[in-house]
């Protein structure tokens, strides 16, 4: 019931933004609010439940939440112990944040850049039409956005080099496709919220 009050109401007070929808719609965000703010907490919580369990019982790969544990508490404690400026340049939560935090989530994307070249080595096998489709537009796509790619078509007139044929792809038949994915996309969230506020979907609530 909760759900589908709430629901209703931020669909309502798109149509009809005054009096009463507009106040309940700002009390309902500020609850929002509190709850994510108890939820992260309860994650955060859960996880550190999970990993001493881990470390107690030897189970396996044990010194990963080792890890875990001693990297939330080294930058929970600072960030509490610093107060309202922990944020501020030269605090030990400001400089943990741009000299450890900042360098391994770089560390961790560059990472990334491997696991799409495998991805992309396997998804474009010219196995059939798709494929092969999908594998001449990325040729010319990735083709076209490095310099040598001008330099190998500089003969051609403008317009027809290898940058604007990655242009003209990035500009309509991908984005025609991104299109129909963000409508169906659009459509599932549309219903998956119907059905949640009617009561239909009740999987949010922990029950079958």
């Amino acid at each position: 019931m909760i759900t589908g009050i709430v629901g209703a109401v931020f669909v309502l007070q798109y149509f009809i933004p005054h009096w009463p929808f507009s106040k309940m719609n700002a009390w309902f965000s500020d609850w929002f609010s509190i709850v994510a703010a108890f939820a992260i907490w309860l994650g955060a919580l859960n996880l550190m439940k999970i990993s001493a369990q881990k470390v107690v019982g030897r189970k396996e790969d044990w010194g990963y939440a080792l890890v875990i544990i001693f990297s939330f508490l080294l930058i929970v404690i600072p960030g509490f112990a610093g107060g309202q400026g922990y944020r501020e340049a030269g605090t030990f939560f400001s400089w943990l944040y741009e000299w450890a935090y900042t360098p391994l989530s770089s560390t961790m994307f560059a990472i990334l850049a491997f696991f799409v070249a495998s991805a992309s080595y396997r998804a474009f096998r010219a196995r059939n039409l798709e494929a092969s489709l999908l594998l001449i537009a990325a040729f010319f796509v990735m083709l076209g956005r490095v310099p040598v790619g001008d330099i190998l078509t500089g003969f051609m007139p403008v317009g027809w080099r290898l940058s604007d044929l990655a242009s003209w792809v990035m500009n309509y038949p991908q984005a025609a496709g991104q299109r129909a994915i963000m409508i169906g996309i659009a459509l599932g969230l549309v219903s998956t919220s119907l059905r949640i506020i009617l009561g239909i979907e009740r999987s949010h609530l922990g029950g079958e």
